[in-house]
């Protein structure tokens, strides 16, 4: 999920690329670059980290005036977080920045190789830059000519090469009044500026309002060659259009509130959370060692708020599938319990920004006690991520609502593939149920496609639920953390009592709650205990509780009925009725009129005790 800016003109390119990054750094904040091209002369600085380090550099530069520049933030896919590896990357001549993630680049790398192209990256993005090179230098081989057509077909031909997702910005030496683009799978805008002979490009509005007239939305594979005198589109397939006026309105992308604009984008992190990781017929971590369990016996995992209820779900999948004892602990009590901590625990900690107190405290307190340790983070270069011997990142991007929304998404999804390479790690799990697992894996980001109808029936249905005292969220195995994540969101934005329970416990004391103004939500998914469920939400119903089944199955003592799709696999469910719950809170909080980004007495990050 990374983002990409690119400037032809007179004004100051240098100040156009790092405003624009600054929009984009949602989307991507573990590097980041920007290359200045004025003639025959190319200047680029990178920084890893936070942006501001790459501002710093600049700052610190003694620049020329330059009339072309392309910028990147990164979000790491192949290749580890460094300076290296940041964008944009280098041929010999040429340089390119890229989105997405290019699937052929092994053979491609090999193939450059053997015809003499040096790599001096991890990256797949460095492929496309020495593929166009190898494509001009045997154009010129044969005709020195009309080195401006070599250029074209050139990047034609690399693009043809090319698979996978991908937005790609490309400049070079060898005709150092263009930029080349084009876009596949991964959003790129092309504007004209306000002033006369000037293009510009983005990976979304922000970077561009107030400074363009009209704009393509580029669709999937339309790219084309652009220079002051104009944008030659490689096919007809374009049209142009205004942009929003307001910064805010382009960064929310037309939702109501930076917390819809999450839950509708949680299709694509998630999909961001799995390139380069599921391949072929298994899952890949490069950030991890296949010896991370070597001498391990159990794994406890250790979060706060919504990252607990993903290691909740998580401990499931772990002992499911991994067939590891795995226990799962509230950060802020567990520093204070005086925990039994031994070697052959593998330590996780789970935690949005890496920054939480209680989070960052357990982690300190399991190396100083020698474990092995691993965070799952969406903040590369966080506090977490520099003490833990292992860091995977979830790519959420920036999560600007204070109710985490994609965070969660992103990080029970990363769990469930840590789960599924921990069992192919230890054998115990068959050829086939694994492959049965990466299918249902790959239609992740499909169930979390949001339809129209499910939205509408939330709006709805949250008329219905702002008085009461109270909500219960039930479920069972991982609808039971899936229930205490509803109850939390509904909680955080709507200010009204939820609880979320196992279905199983109602009897043993809750139940003494129930009556018509006690409004339970149940999860009762197709493939998992949906029998046993279906006779504790029975047991509400006999004691008059208003019932909200969300259920791809009828259920015939529900008041009001939410409709998921009939799948598969029952992790499928679980991502579907997330979006359903995500919604319904959003929309109980709309109608009560509160603040549904900022809540009362909420921080994003939860930096102190």
């Amino acid at each position: 999920m990374c983002g990409i800016v690119g400037y032809i003109g007179k004004q100051d390119t240098t100040k156009f690329l790092l405003d624009g990054l600054k929009e984009l750094e949602y989307r991507g904040y573990d590097s980041a670059g920007i290359a200045l091209l004025n003639k025959d002369k190319i200047d680029v600085f990178k920084a890893l980290g936070k942006l501001n380090n790459l501002i710093e550099k600049v700052e610190n530069s003694d620049l020329g005036t330059y009339e072309i520049g392309i910028g990147h933030t990164r979000w790491a896919t192949h290749g580890k977080p460094t300076e290296l590896n940041a964008h944009p990357h280098l041929g010999e001549y040429s340089y390119v920045v890229h989105n997405g993630i290019i699937e052929n680049y092994k053979e491609l790398k090999e193939e450059l190789i053997n015809a003499g192209h040096k790599f001096v990256s991890q990256t797949d993005t460095e492929v496309i830059v020495h593929l166009f090179e190898n494509y001009l230098n045997k154009a010129n081989e044969q005709s020195q000519e009309n080195k401006v057509n070599n250029t074209n077909q050139a990047f034609k031909d690399t693009i043809e090469r090319l698979e996978g997702a991908f937005s790609i910005l490309l400049i070079s030496k060898a005709d150092p009044t263009k930029i080349f683009f084009f876009k596949h799978g991964s959003p790129l805008i092309v504007a004209r500026g306000k002033e006369d002979n000037e293009v510009l490009f983005a990976s979304s509005d922000a970077p561009l309002i107030g400074l363009a007239k009209e704009v393509v939305y580029l669709e999937d594979g339309v790219g084309g060659i652009a220079s002051k005198n104009g944008i030659e589109f490689l096919s007809d397939d374009y049209s142009w259009s205004t942009l929003p006026t307001s910064k805010q309105f382009a960064q929310k992308d037309g939702f109501r509130f930076f917390m819809e604009k999450e839950i509708y984008e949680q299709s694509s992190v998630v999909s961001d959370c799995m390139l380069g990781r599921i391949q072929d017929e298994e899952i890949l971590f490069d950030e991890i060692e296949e010896s991370i369990l070597d001498g391990i016996k159990e794994i406890k995992i250790c979060a706060c708020g919504t990252s607990f209820h993903a290691g909740l779900t998580s401990s499931y999948l772990f002992e499911r599938l991994s067939k590891i004892k795995c226990s799962i602990e509230v950060a802020s009590e567990f520093r204070y319990k005086e925990p039994m901590l031994t070697k052959d625990t593998l330590f996780i900690v789970i935690s949005q920004s890496g920054e939480t107190a209680d989070t960052l405290e357990a982690l300190k307190m399991a190396k100083k006690a020698g474990l092995k340790t691993l965070v799952i983070c969406n903040v590369d270069n966080s506090s977490m991520t520099r003490m833990a011997d292992f860091t995977i990142l979830t790519r959420a991007g920036i999560e600007k609502g204070v109710a985490s929304t994609k965070a969660f998404s992103t990080q029970t999804a990363v769990l469930w593939m840590l789960s599924l390479y921990f069992a192919k790690i230890n054998a115990s799990i068959s050829f086939e149920k694994l492959q049965s697992e990466l299918l249902a894996l790959r239609e992740v980001p499909k169930s979390l496609i949001i339809d129209d109808k499910i939205h509408e029936k939330t709006k709805r249905l949250s008329k219905r639920y702002l008085h009461g005292h109270g909500f219960f969220f039930i479920g069972r195995d991982v609808f039971f953390p899936l229930a205490l994540e509803g109850a939390l969101k509904l909680k955080e934005i709507s200010y009204l009592h939820a609880e979320g329970y196992p279905a199983g416990e109602m009897k043993h004391g809750p139940i003494a709650l129930a009556d018509p103004e006690l409004f339970t939500i149940a999860l009762m998914p197709q493939n998992l205990l949906y029998d046993k469920i279906k006779s504790n939400v029975e047991e509400l119903s006999a004691r008059d509780s208003t019932i909200c089944t969300v259920s791809p199955l009828d259920f015939e003592l529900s008041d009001d009925f939410i409709r998921t799709q009939e799948t598969s696999h029952y992790m499928l469910e679980f991502f579907e009725m997330l979006v359903v719950l995500q919604l319904l809170s959003m929309e109980i909080s709309v109608r009560l009129g509160n603040d549904v980004d900022m809540p009362r007495n909420l921080a994003k990050s939860v930096t102190v005790e």
